[in-house]
């Protein structure tokens, strides 16, 4: 197990009262500049103004208390009824108990990749929630699905009571603060954060564990890879779709089926993963509450599996998982309902934005269409950021920055909130940015030169007339460190250098 996770929490009671402590101190800290801002008000309206405007101030923490309390009693998702979804049921009943979970429990699920468990008062009694992603139902077997049920549940146990509730809660409220472009808390927050992420990570493995009880190793392992792409794919590919669309006033009524069947892709399947290792180690203030995936790996006890048939290695059977997908889109697009068909709308009258976004299959589009959903700003950026008119000179004009070591500059350019970026991430955000811009003029020139597409799903993918198949995003990654071989490939008797007539 990693050093800072087996010496974080300490034994006993030291490790308790270090806990608490440290909960209260993030919570004031990050409480720090609203009592401030208070205090300063109060102080003006008692110096200048009429002695009742000093309630003010007051009345407004008060309203948003208020607000914030309504809204943490409405719960998310869509309820799951035990007899119209008995297979889902069955399999977080059967998982209850084996951990000896015997609180009323309540499975709703939800349109994001999210697995969650938290408590709540229904009909005035203490019951807990399940949150389940509908990405998760659909994308991962009945052993992944109950090793993450049984880790969610076996928060109960390691982060249910009042100290660990009241350190998670405090270092979230810590961590939104610093999710900002100023961050004047920054120099105090981060060490709040890093000293407390261990007792958090502790928590997670022994979760952890408890899915290894239920389900085994090997389905635990399994579960934390498939969830890490399935949630790179859903914010990535999924996150294009449906802003292209929102363009157009449309949404993609199929997105749970499209993104399925563009995970079965292994070139797409391929860069989820990595986009989802990236992501797994930018936490510049030791912000997150989970290990890293290949730490969580690493750390599972070695077990004998669960007993054989006890889960199947196939996707769970959802009874009702076309109106599911149906509410989830609803959900994703922001409308009451499902989204509006123009062939609904009455005769005589155009569809306009208030019958909500119009439903697009993206399974029944052709390459070309859905090739061109993806976005193609990379390019447009680094022909202005270098102020060429076309995509070779552009591509070379950049690759000299690499020469001379002044990308990073180009790169700032090309993403201009880099400056606004905690500096322990600004380098990996800013070669991506500039990886980003390499990859999309690079597709072009490519293209031009008689380079297909192997998948219908990714523009910087291309395979070359002799068969070649390459990643651009990986080549211009690559190219920071060493550009040889694109500038080999630019300098290719077979790569236009120039667009086409």
């Amino acid at each position: 197990m990693d050093d800072a996770i087996a010496g974080g929490e300490g034994r006993g009671a030291d490790a308790g009262i270090r806990a608490w402590l440290l909960a209260l101190a993030m919570l004031a800290l990050a409480w720090l500049p609203s009592a401030l801002v208070v205090a300063a008000l109060a102080a003006a309206a008692l110096a200048w103004g009429p002695r009742w405007a000093v309630a003010g101030p007051f009345v407004l923490l008060a309203a948003g208390a208020v607000r914030a309390a309504r809204e943490h009693g409405r719960l998310p998702g869509r309820a799951v009824e035990p007899e119209a979804e008995q297979e889902l049921t069955a399999l977080v009943r059967g998982v209850a108990e084996r951990l000896g979970f015997r609180e009323p429990l309540l499975v709703r699920v939800v349109p994001e990749v999210q697995a969650s468990l938290g408590p709540a008062r229904v009909a005035g009694a203490r019951a807990y929630v399940l949150l389940l992603g509908l990405p998760l139902l659909r994308g991962l077997t009945e052993a992944q699905l109950a090793s993450v049920v049984a880790h969610e549940l076996g928060h109960r146990q390691h982060l249910g009571d009042r100290r660990m509730t009241l350190l998670r809660f405090a270092r979230g409220t810590l961590a939104d603060r610093l999710d900002r472009r100023v961050r004047p808390l920054a120099p105090l927050a981060a060490p709040l954060l890093r000293a407390s992420q261990p007792l958090m990570w502790r928590a997670e493995l022994a979760a952890d564990a408890d899915a290894v009880h239920v389900a085994g190793s090997a389905a635990c392992a399994q579960a934390l890879r498939r969830t890490a792409v399935l949630h790179a794919a859903f914010e990535g590919l999924g996150g294009t779709w449906w802003s292209a669309l929102a363009e157009e006033g449309a949404c993609p009524a199929d997105f749970y089926d499209a993104l399925d069947t563009a995970l079965a892709d292994p070139h797409v399947a391929a860069r989820a993963a990595r986009v989802a290792a990236e992501e797994d180690a930018l936490d510049p203030y030791a912000a997150s509450g989970h290990p890293p995936v290949t730490t969580r790996i690493a750390a599972l006890p070695a077990g004998p599996g669960e007993p054989p048939g006890t889960y199947r290695d196939t996707p769970l059977v959802l009874r009702d998982a076309a109106a599911l997908a149906r509410w989830c889109v609803a959900e994703l697009a922001g409308v009451d309902g499902e989204p509006t068909d123009a062939a609904s709308v009455p005769p005589g009258r155009k569809p306009d934005r208030y019958d909500g976004p119009r439903p697009v299959r993206l399974l029944e589009l052709d390459a070309e269409r859905l090739h061109g959903l993806h976005d193609d700003t990379g390019l447009t950026l680094l022909l202005y950021a270098t102020r060429q008119e076309e995509p070779a000179p552009a591509l070379v004009a950049a690759l000299d920055t690499v020469a001379d070591g002044s990308w990073p500059r180009l790169a700032r350019r090309l993403e201009p909130g880099l400056r606004w970026m905690p500096s322990a991430v600004r380098p990996d955000i800013a070669r991506r940015a500039f990886a980003g811009a390499l990859a999309a003029a690079l597709a072009p020139l490519l293209r031009d030169s008689g380079w297909t597409y192997p998948s219908r799903w990714l523009n910087s993918v291309l395979t070359s007339p002799d068969g070649t198949t390459l990643d651009l995003q990986e080549l211009a990654w690559e190219a920071v460190a060493d550009p040889g071989p694109l500038r080999a490939l630019l300098a290719a008797p077979n790569t236009r250098t120039q667009p086409a007539a």
